[in-house]
């Protein structure tokens, strides 16, 4: 089951639509639920009146279905309560951390990293980034991420499984020129990390069929930088799955339905699959020249990310967005 929101302008949490399996046909859904925040809150109840639309509407059978344009979806989930960022593929870890000459965390293979982001909002997969800066070192950073249902505290990374009703894909923005003096403060990312974008559309794990297994998603993860390739790091290297992340964040809280949790970005070791972010792409260049050769995102600069499953067949829609001048 693949699902929607429409862009709305009279309500933050847009309108939810059941999206068909080749994301050419969509149905509004409201009067099962209004939105995907309040779907995941009833998802017991919710799923299965939504799975039946969905059969529907891939058998080509559903009332009301209508053609899907991409500028016409918001990001699948518009906003939530707790947007929990991991950084699961220590690879990147290892490179982020050697362009700011800090010290890897002794804890590196055995605790997950983790930060709190901004839920508040997200961007639409197609709305422009605003930079008020260029110091700021405005950088994409390509994820996957999951929803979940109600998670209890103290959850076992087995049983967190279990909770994973949703899979998406992330832009995580980050201000890279603002991070080290943060950090430095001792108290973590704040005014670094400002609003990311999800995918169009959020997919059910059954939907990812053997591509899904052991709490990770098996396939390349698409990015494009300026229209030309930037990187195809392959999203199933995470050194820790989703159930260990979701369990970390659920260690001393629970984690209510529609809590978005983060992979961190997508990094492979093999350097034919190019990179996710910048920062992992210009530390590259600095121990391969001595120093980095490409520039963080300027006005104008685009990025597009997103996966295709084994078929070639496009699982999330895209994220395509373009840096723009802050008003």
């Amino acid at each position: 089951m693949k699902l929607g929101t429409l862009k709305s302008k009279s309500s933050r949490d847009g309108e939810l639509c059941v999206v068909g399996r080749d994301l050419k046909r969509a149905v509004r859904v409201t009067s099962i639920a209004p939105s995907l925040r309040e779907a995941m809150e009833n998802w017991t109840t919710v799923a299965p009146r939504l799975k039946k639309v969905s059969d529907e509407l891939n058998s080509g059978k559903a009332d009301g279905a209508f053609a899907v344009k991409l500028e016409d979806f918001h990001s699948a989930l518009p906003r939530t309560w707790l947007f929990a960022d991991g950084s699961a593929f220590i690879h990147h870890i290892k490179l982020v951390r050697m362009a700011r000459k800090a010290a890897l965390p002794e804890t590196l293979q055995t605790v997950p990293l983790m930060y709190q982001a901004e839920c508040g909002q997200f961007l639409a997969p197609d709305q422009d980034i605003p930079q008020r800066d260029f110091a700021h070192g405005t950088d994409f950073e390509a994820e996957v991420g999951v929803i979940v249902d109600d998670v209890p505290m103290g959850v076992s990374p087995e049983k967190a499984l279990e909770h994973i009703q949703l899979v998406v894909l992330i832009n995580d923005v980050s201000l890279r020129g603002l991070i080290p003096g943060e950090l430095g403060q001792g108290f973590g990312f704040f005014q670094s990390k400002p609003a990311s974008a999800l995918s169009p559309f959020a997919v059910t794990v059954d939907e990812l069929s053997d591509s899904w297994k052991e709490g990770r998603l098996h396939l390349p993860l698409n990015v494009q930088y300026n229209e030309q390739f930037f990187g195809k790091a392959n999203a199933g290297q995470m050194h820790f799955h989703f159930g260990q992340l979701i369990a970390h964040a659920a260690k001393t809280r629970n984690l209510v339905a529609g809590t978005l949790i983060g992979s961190g970005t997508v990094s492979n070791e093999d350097p034919a699959m190019g990179s996710s972010c910048l920062a992992e792409k210009r530390m590259i260049e600095q121990i391969a020249k001595g120093q980095p050769e490409t520039s963080f995102m300027k006005v104008g600069d685009t990025v597009e990310i997103w996966m295709q499953d084994a078929a070639g067949q496009d699982i999330f829609g895209h994220i395509r967005q373009a840096v723009k001048k802050a008003l």
